[in-house]
């Protein structure tokens, strides 16, 4: 068994067109689900539950419940070892949507700080290093930071933009 260390949880459901959920997940990540994908992938004649789905107006009740997928509409029935039995609305484990999710680009673009900064760098004909060495970093982290492989503070940020750069460094929120 693979241990997963932060377990993926969606933490809002931004749109939902046809069979696919595009959502936000607690890394920061936003993801498109395509259901179509997974009823494909699974053999929904033997559950009745993924089967029920597949109709559309079940499936548009979906609503995020503690980091994953529910469907209030859909009741199961569990049975636990000690005979108690209870129902619950159906869900699916937040990792098996992870795993099943695209990046969405469009929506990933508009924090992509790392494009910001090569284009930059570029336009104004500095290197790596030259930048790292201005903004005082390392050409390891510049490099990191423009291919998206690192998380970046905002005072790092700032340093990069501001020192780095000569830019200015402004945050909006719309």
């Amino acid at each position: 068994m693979r241990k997963i260390k932060n377990i993926p949880r969606i933490i809002k459901i931004n749109e939902i067109k046809g069979f696919e959920i595009f959502c936000a997940f607690n890394n920061g990540e936003h993801r498109i689900i395509d259901f179509n994908k997974l009823f494909k992938k699974w053999n929904i004649k033997n559950n009745e539950f993924q089967r029920a789905l597949t109709d559309k107006k079940i499936f548009t009740q979906v609503r995020l419940h503690e980091g994953t997928l529910q469907w209030e509409n859909l009741i199961k029935k569990i049975k636990l070892s000690n005979g108690m039995e209870f129902d619950a609305p159906f869900d699916i484990d937040p990792i098996v949507l992870y795993e099943a999710s695209e990046p969405d680009t469009k929506r990933n673009e508009r924090y992509n700080i790392g494009h910001l900064i090569k284009n930059t760098r570029k336009e104004l004909g500095l290197t790596q290093e030259e930048l790292a060495l201005k903004s005082g970093t390392t050409k390891n982290y510049i490099s990191r930071i423009e291919n998206n492989k690192s998380d970046i503070e905002l005072g790092t940020l700032r340093k990069i933009i501001e020192i780095g750069l000569d830019r200015n460094l402004q945050i909006k929120i719309n």
